[in-house]
């Protein structure tokens, strides 16, 4: 969020939450109540209640903080180097052969320790 924004007071939060989840209560239930209609419809209604919802949640101070964010991280993903495909390719080659490598070396381990048990247990 940007550091001078100023963020309204939010009043009627509580009721545009109560809003929301009513919103999306009555799109879960009315889609199991009325499972004879056709799909298609109840897809649409389900749509828009999700819309409506998600309108009325962006209009509190929650909403509008995560809308900031959203649009803020978006920016920041632009800004990022992203590795081309060969760095990508030899990148994974390396963690692949270190894995292999590792597990390796840790049965090897484990094969020792089998071995010392057994010599001191008699087992």
């Amino acid at each position: 969020m940007k550091p001078n924004a100023e963020i309204p007071n939010g009043s009627m939060d509580g009721l545009k939450w109560v809003v929301v989840f009513t919103l999306l209560a009555i799109a879960v239930a009315g889609n199991g109540l009325y499972s004879e209609v056709s799909v298609v419809l109840r897809a649409a209604v389900v749509i828009f209640l999700i819309a409506s919802a998600a309108a009325a949640a962006a209009m509190t101070v929650k909403g509008r903080s995560a809308i900031t964010f959203a649009q803020d991280s978006r920016m920041e993903v632009r800004k990022v180097v992203w590795p081309t495909r060969q760095e990508t390719i030899q990148t994974t080659l390396i963690v692949l052969v270190v894995t292999v490598i590792m597990a390796l070396i840790l049965w090897g381990i484990d094969g020792i320790m089998v071995r010392l048990v057994r010599l001191f247990t008699g087992v």
